[in-house]
């Protein structure tokens, strides 16, 4: 039976003292949202009216409810419990789920997880109720509703008997109708037939209960998904310095790139994850152009990008813990060796993009990739260069040795002038400086696009100057037909 834990984290405990409520507004009136246990011990229940509960208890103490900071609070939670398994789902508000199929015995069985999870939340200043029991509505009916406990396999129904009908996580209106109706707990409605009770109080209701029950197992949804390959090592004494985190990630490396050539694959993203000791979580990720399951290759990039943060890594008191997962894996065959050695010109490219990406991030690093047009400054625009296989071929300029690789945008006007005023010109002046033509080529004419009604009709020139420059000009608009003076610009210089 597979096994999952249930984690509720209610906010901490005041001292003793004024009771502590958080209050938020509900239409025209302030209301409590929740209260800390001396508050509950009052009878002071959410729902309940600022003004009655201040009646009651003079010297409440108030806070305005802040649940964009408690959701916050919940997902750093999230975080720590990571280590326990990468399968955490968010049960909104206060609680979360984790599926520890196949993890409990890296800490030696289920009660000790258990008791390591309280352990360590308790001293981070958080109270937790948490049960382990085969589905998630089960432990969730436990943690809530019962006493914590460990359910064995097959138990659910003894277990989860004596608990209210509220326990099903059902609307108020119909854990009143089940009240009056005699079924206040999960035994009671247990007992009755399925159908019945169906027809009375709708399907959802027989759901919810043969998911408590143990009768029905729903995968989790978790925040982060599973990868698909990963290797993670603990500490007894945790580590500070960079040189002990990146020696950890070289083990780690050694292991997830056997996996995978194993497999046959390669990884194209990774990522590391440094547990600190007070719960805080940081996350590295790398990408690479090429699948890569090379173990130097990985460290080297994890340093690069180590030493490109913006704040280093504060390891407070330490890391105890560290995972390196495989994000994205994909088939890679064996390099094939060509004759001219090109595959080693091509994979120091790769490895050149990969240390760019390492440092500068993936939007930094950039590539041409073709574009359906024959309009110059549209044949080719800019993709990261990790995306520019999906995004389109790569784009190779065409004349490679007739056209500049660099243009102006947009291009600059210059004056010209020519023999006969559809030839390439004599001289022309740009940026005040004038510059006599030696040598001239073309026309390469390019048509205007067919449906914008403004477009001109370009003769492109390649000319050089008397001091061996040699500039890429364009005459815009056909002589008498386009234009009555045709303008000239400067769209591109050779190197």
């Amino acid at each position: 039976m597979q096994r999952r834990s249930r984690q509720n984290a209610p906010a901490p405990a005041r001292e003793k003292g004024a009771p502590l409520v958080f209050i938020e507004k509900d239409r025209s009136a302030l209301r409590l949202a929740a209260g800390d246990a001396r508050a509950e011990k009052l009878g002071l229940c959410p729902g309940l009216a600022l003004a009655d509960a201040r009646a009651r208890i003079p010297e409440l103490e108030a806070v305005e409810m802040d649940r964009a900071a408690d959701a916050a609070f919940l997902e750093r939670i999230a975080d720590f419990c990571d280590r326990y398994t990468p399968l955490v789902a968010l049960d909104p508000p206060d609680g979360l789920i984790l599926d520890i199929t196949g993890c409990a015995h890296l800490l030696n069985g289920e009660d000790r997880l258990h008791a390591d999870i309280k352990k360590r939340l308790a001293a981070l200043g958080i109270t937790v109720r948490a049960s382990i029991a085969g589905t998630p509505e089960a432990a969730k009916a436990l943690a809530r509703f019962g006493r914590e406990r460990i359910v064995p396999a097959g138990g659910e129904p003894d277990a989860v008997a004596p608990l209210p009908a509220a326990a099903l996580d059902l609307a108020p209106q119909t854990v009143q109708a089940l009240s009056r109706a005699g079924l206040k707990t999960v035994g009671a409605l247990a007992e009755r037939p399925r159908p019945p009770l169906a027809a009375r109080f709708g399907a959802d209701l027989v759901a919810r209960l043969a998911g408590v029950l143990g009768e029905r197992d729903l995968r989790i949804t978790p925040r982060r998904p599973m990868p698909p390959t990963m290797a993670e090592r603990s500490f007894a004494e945790p580590i500070g310095l960079e040189a002990d985190m990146l020696e950890a990630l070289r083990s780690l490396a050694s292991h997830v790139c056997g996996s995978l050539e194993t497999r046959g694959e390669g990884g194209r993203s990774f990522e590391a994850a440094f547990f600190r000791t007070d719960g805080r979580v940081f996350r590295i990720g790398i990408e690479t152009v090429e699948p890569q399951r090379d173990p130097a290759v990985l460290i080297r990039l994890f340093r690069e990008r180590l030493g490109a943060l913006p704040d280093p890594l504060d390891p407070g008191f330490g890391f105890d813990f560290i995972r390196l997962a495989v994000i994205a894996s994909e088939p890679a065959a064996m390099p094939q060796t060509s004759l001219d050695g090109s595959e080693a010109a091509e994979q120091e490219v790769s490895d050149l993009i990969d240390r760019l990406i390492a440092r500068f991030g993936r939007d930094a690093v950039r590539r041409f990739v073709a574009v359906d047009s024959h309009i110059p400054e549209l044949a080719a625009r800019t993709v990261p260069a990790l995306g520019a296989a999906e995004d389109g071929t790569p784009w190779i300029p065409p004349e490679a040795q007739s056209r500049p690789i660099h243009l102006f945008d947009p291009p600059q006007p210059i004056e010209t002038l020519a023999e006969v005023p559809d030839g390439p010109p004599l001289r022309f002046r740009w940026r005040r400086a004038m510059h006599d033509i030696a040598r001239a080529e073309g026309p390469e004419r390019i048509a205007a696009e067919w449906w914008r009604a403004d477009g001109l009709t370009r003769d492109y020139y390649r000319v050089e100057d008397g001091a061996g420059r040699r500039y890429w000009v364009f005459r815009e608009g056909l002589y008498g037909l386009e234009a009555e003076r045709p303008r000239w610009f400067l769209h591109g210089i050779f190197p």
